[in-house]
């Protein structure tokens, strides 16, 4: 199992822009890493470069990771440029869905498009850079709304749990390549995807928790980092009910909700 360190090679964080991944590619490099950030908005990238701990620790590299030729080729230019990925963090994500509205298959597809194809389109061009060095690191950021089924997260939860199954398998199929895949789990967390939530959020966290717990999570190696366990244990014991029991639990869970502000 490899854990990567700054002398192993640079770090890569997708989603990079705000959130977690900001956090995320602003810790890593005061750990010593060079970090490459990319997200879509070369304004917040071009700040987040001038915050870093030192000149150069943080290189913008913006562009669109749902487009699988441009992010291909980013990561291709990335390694040319400044040596072998050591440590992918994949997290681009949105949260855009709510099926107590009708349902939109464009907004699922939006989602899809972006938590899931984004997270896709990265593991070729990462596995084939990670295959050639011998060893490499590769983090997806899931969420624990991907354990189970609840009203109000169908599409983000779907595609949630599509990485789930996604980095089990990958899990399997890199380990002999010397590439170690982990899944990041978080539940709530104070972050722009979260400021404009009209639902309960227990357990919320500060960006800068979550981030310390994942980071610690990518230097045990083990494959999922979950938090806060209070939250994620208790949809797991949920995900393991039958179904009979399950779904009369989360229909009385969503009533004690307080009602959606208009």
């Amino acid at each position: 199992m490899f854990v990567a360190t700054p002398r192993d090679g640079i770090a890569f964080v997708t989603g990079a822009s705000s959130g977690i991944g900001r956090q995320v590619a602003l810790d890593l490099a005061g750990l010593g890493f060079t970090v490459v950030a990319n997200a879509r908005r070369a304004d917040a990238l071009a700040d987040l470069a001038a915050s870093a701990p030192a000149p150069g620790r943080i290189i913008a590299a913006p562009g669109d990771a749902t487009d699988t030729a441009a992010l291909a080729a980013l990561i291709d230019a990335a390694v040319a440029a400044h040596g072998p990925i050591a440590l992918a963090f994949l997290n681009v994500g949105i949260n855009a869905a709510d099926i107590r509205h009708p349902l939109d298959a464009g907004l699922a597809w939006t989602t899809f498009e972006t938590n899931v194809k984004s997270v896709v389109n990265a593991i070729e061009p990462l596995a084939r850079h990670m295959r050639q060095a011998g060893r490499g690191q590769i983090a997806v950021n899931g969420s624990v709304a991907g354990y189970v089924g609840f009203s109000g997260a169908g599409y983000y939860g779907a595609s949630k749990a599509a990485l789930v199954h996604l980095c089990e398998t990958l899990r399997l199929q890199l380990a002999g390549d010397g590439i170690t895949v982990q899944l990041v789990s978080p539940g709530f967390v104070e972050t722009p995807l979260t400021a404009g939530a009209r639902f309960p959020m227990p357990f919320l966290m500060p960006v800068s928790a979550a981030s310390r717990r994942i980071i610690r999570g990518f230097g045990s190696g083990r494959f999922e980092i979950t938090f806060p366990r209070r939250l994620s244990w208790l949809l797991k014991t949920l995900r393991i009910l039958p179904y009979w029991v399950y779904f009369p639990l989360a229909k009385a869970m969503l009533s004690m909700q307080p009602a959606r502000r208009k």
